[in-house]
């Protein structure tokens, strides 16, 4: 495990005491995802804090990434104080978020550098980065032409193959549809084995929890089943957030043409 993460933030739920990293469900550290969400965050000029074991904070920006070398180089104009405190530092935490995702990561030996225009703190490139979900509630709302399905056994046909759309889904959780012609389910219902397809790439099997059942808006037949996602592996939890944040940026291409 590396060095114990000093935000007050995180949420204490996820921690473990029989495991060696008590975070470990939000742990990024293939490398390949790794350097994904570091390219997200130096190419959308995302805000970073970068603060010091102190409490020295300073707001700044990725401005380069060298897998090569290993390194970071973060923007360090107008640090004052809290820019000395850092680079005297040993180790620093930086945090960011993408939307409804809050990164952070560690950084160690940190370096100030000059040149004639402007200052730059470089520190070496991660290892391992957390990712946590801002919100739990929040939901990503499909689009009908687009919508991914889960296809899984009706407990009262069980003989019989069903596909559902899903409506909204989340780290966590998801809603479907139910059309009218398909037999009620009750809240407390657990389905085993439901494939969910949110796209071509995205693909992986669950246990849904039905948590609540609730009429679809005016005109709409059927109902909404409220469901939480259980026993997914690090694979499926890689990939569902894959699957968020591509959605995500999409829907931010199309608004901001």
């Amino acid at each position: 495990m590396t060095m114990p993460l000093r935000d007050a933030s995180l949420p204490q739920a996820a921690a473990q005491p029989d495991s060696p990293d008590p975070w470990e469900s939000f742990r990024v550290d293939e490398r390949g995802e790794l350097l994904r969400l570091l390219k997200l965050l130096r190419d959308g000029s995302v805000p970073l804090t970068l603060s010091s074991p102190r409490g020295h904070a300073l707001s700044s920006q990725l401005w380069s990434l060298d897998p090569v070398r290993e390194h970071l180089s973060f923007s360090a104009e107008g640090g004052g104080v809290a820019l000395q405190a850092l680079a005297q530092s040993d180790e620093a935490v930086a945090v960011a978020y993408l939307d409804s995702v809050k990164l952070q990561f560690e950084l160690s030996d940190l370096l100030l550098v000059h040149d004639h225009a402007s200052s730059a703190l470089r520190t070496r490139m991660p290892k391992v980065l957390y990712r946590f979900q801002r919100r739990a509630g929040l939901r990503l709302h499909t689009l009908e032409r687009q919508a991914p399905q889960v296809q899984m056994r009706h407990p009262a046909i069980p003989d019989m193959q069903i596909a559902l759309r899903v409506v909204d889904i989340s780290a966590n959780g998801c809603a479907l549809r139910l059309p009218a012609d398909l037999p009620a389910l009750q809240p407390g219902t657990r389905l085993s084995g439901a494939r969910m397809q949110l796209d071509a790439d995205t693909c992986f099997t669950t246990t849904l929890a039905l948590q609540h059942v609730s009429s679809l808006h005016p005109g709409s037949a059927g109902t909404s089943l409220g469901c939480e996602m259980l026993d997914l592996d690090g694979a499926a939890q890689r990939a569902l957030q894959r699957y968020i944040d591509r959605t995500q940026q999409r829907r931010r291409a199309l608004v901001q043409r």
